[in-house]
């Protein structure tokens, strides 16, 4: 029996992409993992992410399949009427944290350490996200910084807990730097790829990158092994995240130029609202149908 030369092999035929690992519309049903965010990376697979901070919330985005959803620090100002992420206290977290995990099965759930919670250092850094962990039941937590972070991130790492970093606009120093775009200019824009370079050195599983110029967000995509994770920061991020009502039109007033509004839920329920008043003003609600017998 004659043997093909290498030259005259057929050529292995290339395997088709594997649905069923998607983070989007995959098939699997067990908990997303860290483990599956890298291999999205590897196999160059963009994925979006949504804030959640409640059980009914979070299962409706549970069952349309997104695969990450993050417990913000933006509840402060999505649901609990503060005026800044600075006062949402680590209680707060919990609570909202362990209500997502209970109203999701498949997505990965991340939480934010709050602001307080993890600047004194490494050790209260672990013992806040340790609670998180454990009483909330999360798969991994978020917190704010780069370099000046490192030592956190290392600590929780190694103790077992998935970290994602946040870089750019940093909400949480809002009384320092203000709501504006981050990384414009040589110096700052080095200093941000060296916040990544860090965040990255020390075992974060993603880099947040929001507010940022769109060409520096990509080159730190580029320079990354780890994915990053996209918010008004262009279209070359492996991921994109917006909180879920700016998304869905829930938040009054003047949008961020990054947001898209896929819906008008403000609309939508104050035109509901409003129908039901008129009903019960007019004796029109509750009707017959709607009386126990």
């Amino acid at each position: 029996m004659t043997q093909l030369s290498a030259a005259q092999s057929p050529a292995p035929k290339e395997r088709a992409p594997d649905s069923s690992k998607a983070l989007y519309g995959g098939k699997g049903t067990r908990r997303i993992t860290v483990r599956d965010i890298t291999a999205a990376k590897e196999r160059g697979e963009k994925w979006p992410m949504l804030t959640a901070y409640d059980a009914m919330t979070a299962s409706v985005f549970d069952e349309a399949g997104i695969p990450v959803m993050l417990v913000g620090d933006s509840a402060g100002n999505c649901h609990l009427g503060y005026e800044t992420t600075v006062p949402v206290t680590l209680d707060e977290m919990a609570v909202l944290s362990a209500a997502v995990v209970r109203g999701t099965s498949r997505a990965l759930i991340v939480a934010d350490l709050p602001f307080g919670s993890y600047q004194e250092g490494p050790v209260q850094a672990l013992r806040s996200a340790t609670r998180l962990v454990k009483e909330a039941g999360v798969g991994a937590v978020k917190l704010e910084g780069g370099e000046r972070s490192l030592a956190q991130t290392e600590l929780l790492v190694q103790s077992g807990i998935p970290v994602m970093s946040h870089l750019g606009l940093t909400p949480q120093s809002v009384n320092t730097m203000g709501y504006r775009v981050q990384g414009r200019g040589e110096e700052a824009a080095q200093q941000l790829l060296r916040d990544a370079k860090s965040a990255e050195a020390a075992g974060a599983f993603a880099v947040v990158l929001e507010l940022v110029p769109a060409e520096l967000a990509a080159e730190v995509t580029r320079s990354l092994h780890i994915p990053t994770v996209g918010i008004g920061a262009g279209a070359d991020c492996d991921a994109q995240v917006l909180v879920w009502t700016d998304m869905l039109g829930l938040t009054g007033g003047k949008m961020p130029r990054f947001v898209k509004q896929y819906a008008n839920l403000r609309g939508v329920m104050g035109d509901a609202a409003k129908a039901f008043a008129e009903d019960v003003v007019g004796g029109a609600f509750p009707a017959a149908e709607h009386a126990v017998h």
